[in-house]
């Protein structure tokens, strides 16, 4: 892997070549559909919010294709109709950019922010892209909640948080603490663990009115 600059932004450069196999990937997608996104997918939402949601990468199809996260696939449908029943954002999601939809108080980022070959990310390009969500993190100063979409997002994030993998074991539905903020696990909501029923929206529904009642404590 190339060797980390310093930091200036949360966000990777649009031409970002420090994940040699996710940038060649993309360089073939920007071949394929030049009118595609097809660069680092930025965060969504405000730095201002108490709750971040970090997923995997973004979908070659959805993300990759749209520029927002979790937009133009299905685990964007049942994100965003989560979201929506618990006031997290308004709006009516369309599965485009352009759609208006605005989020309330939550913002959503990816722990690898390039599309990878078939979704898998390597674990190196995920900890060379572990900078980015831990600037994320670190510049958002109300933030008190973060939904974990999945393992490697769980463990990712606790690395950038300097957390050790056995004081915080993944499991759905899980809830840890560090300091002031709270952190929620879920299965990734795509739509493979929702076919197979290791995810049904009733127990993502959970997740998030946990996530809502515990805000509304504070």
């Amino acid at each position: 892997m190339t060797s980390l600059p310093a930091l200036t932004s949360a966000e990777p450069d649009r031409n970002c070549p420090l994940c040699p196999r996710l940038a060649e990937f993309r360089a073939e997608a920007r071949a394929k559909e030049p009118t595609w996104h097809n660069s680092p997918v930025a965060s969504f939402g405000e730095a201002t919010a108490q709750l971040l949601i970090v997923g995997l990468a973004p979908g070659l199809q959805g993300a990759n294709r749209t520029g927002r996260p979790f937009t133009g696939d299905y685990a964007g449908d049942l994100l965003y109709a989560t979201l929506l029943e618990y006031g997290f954002a308004k709006g009516v999601y369309q599965a485009r950019p352009d759609d208006g939809l605005k989020l309330i108080d939550c913002r959503i980022s990816n722990a690898v922010r390039c599309v990878p070959p078939q979704n898998k990310p390597l674990p190196a390009e995920i900890s060379t892209c572990r900078q980015f969500l831990a600037t994320t993190i670190a510049t958002m100063p109300k933030l008190r909640a973060i939904v974990l979409l999945g393992r490697i997002a769980h463990d990712s994030t606790l690395k950038a948080l300097g957390l050790r993998g056995a004081t915080a074991p993944f499991a759905h539905g899980a809830v840890h603490k560090t300091g002031k903020i709270k952190l929620y696990d879920s299965y990734h909501c795509s739509r493979y663990n929702t076919n197979t029923g290791v995810l049904t929206p009733k127990m993502f529904r959970d997740v998030f009115a946990a996530v809502r009642k515990d805000l509304d404590s504070l």
